[in-house]
């Protein structure tokens, strides 16, 4: 999951104890939240606009896909105007921090280790805010983070 440092930390999350996740305006990544995201799944968080693009910790689901509140809210700048209780267009999930990653693991980190060729993130036009990682490449990043996956 991406967010922007300037907007919503990885430190934010761990001083917040847990967030909502809103915001995602794009069917694919919605679908993801609401069809496949499950309370207890571990999520790796990433720095987006930022130099370097990083991986700066791990979060948990604690609550499954659910209606972004704020699509209904006019005073919120993800408003969405077609978004209703009965039709609510748009999904989040609810996270928790696990752990910070000891050393954060760059994008260009990641585009350098051959295990990691076929991520998702390295691949051109892959663009979303909420993205699939497999196990393997969530393992290695861990790894290159100097985090063991068992620990969490």
């Amino acid at each position: 999951m991406k967010s922007e440092p300037r907007v919503y930390p990885f430190e934010q999350l761990v001083s917040d104890g847990s967030t909502h996740w809103d915001g995602v305006r794009n069917y694919q990544a919605r679908n993801m939240m609401r069809d496949q995201m499950k309370e207890g799944d571990l999520v790796l968080f990433y720095h987006s606009n930022f130099k370097p693009p990083h991986v700066a910790g791990v979060a948990r689901v604690s609550r499954e896909g659910y209606p972004d509140f704020t699509a209904q809210d006019v005073n919120s700048k993800y408003f969405d105007p077609k978004a209703s209780p009965e039709n609510p267009r748009w999904m989040m999930v609810d996270l928790e921090p696990v752990i910070g990653l000891e050393n954060t693991v760059s994008l260009q980190d990641i585009k350098e280790n051959p295990k990691c060729d076929d991520m998702l993130l390295v691949r051109k036009g892959q663009r979303l805010s909420v993205q699939p990682v497999d196990e393997f490449h969530f393992h290695t990043v861990l790894e290159m983070g100097g985090v063991d996956y068992n620990s969490l």
